[in-house]
């Protein structure tokens, strides 16, 4: 059988990937961004389905192929993102063109509580992507999972580790309960179901076997991290409030922070539902969230991440701070001093220019750095910069080593700050 699997580096995507390819299906992953590095096997297709609207579009990719699993998706609209089309455009043009190239087998991973009131741009169009699928003379089949936890630290995956790492349990006072599953029977549902004889024209809901609150899932990974129990604080409105709109902020940057505005109304909801009938159906007992954290004790790999996730975002924007403020002072109060200095060196006529241009340069790293995209690029940048200050210090003004305030020694600490924020850049 060969698979054309849309959404292949995400969280699901990502662990459906690797359980299609043991079961030793042909797979043609489909993805935004480039294959991983080391991804095993061939045929990755580079495809961004904001551009995938019509059926047409998608014929090319269906040549050959047998079944179709989607497990697309995106929490919000920002600068990269949009809803509508990855949820409900992109795939109903899909089923069209699966449904016109004769391919019966669809199956397509929705969330669970999207065929229920919408309360959110993402729930209302996975629940219009269901209705597309369902009006389709097609063998599909509709999963509805509720949040999926896993190894792979990715979106809730990794806030709840995140989370579990803070001195004090957070407690958020409106969020509702959930049945966490786990990524590894999500996998193993798309497996069986591509089997002969599986379901079809059904619609199940992936749910774990216990209801938790938010704040019992922190504990339970905090657990698991080898950590001390400790005490449940409530979490103010306001700074919630503060959280999701720099949530917001920062995904129209380009970044992906899980909690965001369309994460606080999922939240109110929840995500409880029944999987009795994914059992029944499958043959797949769900396992809960302490028997899948027991079976995999957690490595110091897992605390070192848990410790690094909440302080990257302020790492980043303390360093974009720091550049911004840094070509401020340049360009205004401190310009005067730079000069000097300058002209102490024997810069003379191109001291005031020198000055004026490294703030601008510095302006320029602290802007790059909030953007996602060009995050790499300005922390590369920042670093060759703060190497040709450190240099140029040195042969225009060494005794600025000697200075009790340090301006040269502080250069080391910056650099490993930058390194430190190129390890942990990537988020996937």
């Amino acid at each position: 059988m060969h698979v054309l699997l849309i959404g292949a580096t995400g969280l699901i995507g990502t662990a459906v990937l690797a359980r299609l390819q043991a079961e030793g299906l042909r797979l043609r992953p489909v993805a935004r961004g480039a294959a991983p590095a080391g991804a095993a096997g061939a045929g990755w297709v580079r495809r961004d389905l904001r551009a995938m609207l019509r059926p047409e579009d998608w014929l090319p990719l269906l040549d050959g192929i047998d079944a179709v699993v989607n497990c697309a998706g995106v929490l919000q609209d920002s600068g990269r993102d949009a809803t509508a089309a990855v949820h409900r455009d992109a795939p109903a043009a899909l089923f069209t063109a699966c449904e016109a190239m004769g391919i019966r087998r669809v199956i397509h991973v929705s969330a669970l509580g999207a065929e229920k009131e919408s309360l959110s741009p993402f729930s209302a169009t996975k629940r219009a992507a269901e209705a597309a699928l369902m009006a389709r003379d097609l063998d599909w089949v509709i999963l509805r999972p509720s949040v999926v936890l896993g190894r792979a630290a990715y979106g809730g995956s990794a806030l709840f580790r995140g989370l579990a790492s803070l001195p004090v349990l957070p407690r958020i006072a409106d969020a509702g309960r959930i049945q966490p599953v786990q990524l590894d029977d999500v996998a193993e549902t798309v497996a069986r179901l591509l089997r002969p004889g599986a379901p079809s024209r059904v619609a199940m809901a992936l749910a774990g076997p216990e209801a938790l609150s938010f704040e019992a899932v922190v504990a339970r990974y905090r657990r698991w991290l080898g950590r001390r129990p400790a005490r449940s604080i409530g979490v103010p409105p306001g700074l919630m409030w503060l959280a999701y709109r720099l949530g917001d902020l920062a995904g129209a940057l380009g970044w992906r922070p899980p909690i965001r505005s369309t994460a606080r109304r999922e939240m109110v909801r929840g995500a409880e539902g029944d999987p009795a009938a994914w059992t029944r159906l499958t043959g797949i007992a769900p396992r809960s969230l302490d028997a899948a954290l027991a079976a995999e004790p957690a490595s110091v790999q897992e605390r070192w991440f848990a410790r690094l996730y909440l302080l990257k975002p302020l790492l980043i924007v303390v360093l974009a701070l720091f550049w911004m403020l840094t070509g401020v002072i340049s360009l205004g109060p401190g310009y005067a001093i730079g000069e000097a200095l300058m002209r102490e060196g024997g810069a003379g006529a191109l001291s005031g220019a020198s000055v004026i241009a490294g703030g601008i340069a510095d302006l320029a790293i602290g802007a790059a750095l909030l953007h996602r995209r060009s995050a790499r690029a300005a922390l590369l940048a920042a670093l060759a910069l703060s190497v040709a200050y450190l240099v140029a210090g040195t042969l225009i003004l060494p005794r600025l080593w000697a200075d009790p305030l340090g301006p040269l020694l502080k250069v080391a600490p910056i650099l490993m700050l930058h390194l430190v924020a190129l390890a942990t850049l990537e988020d996937r």
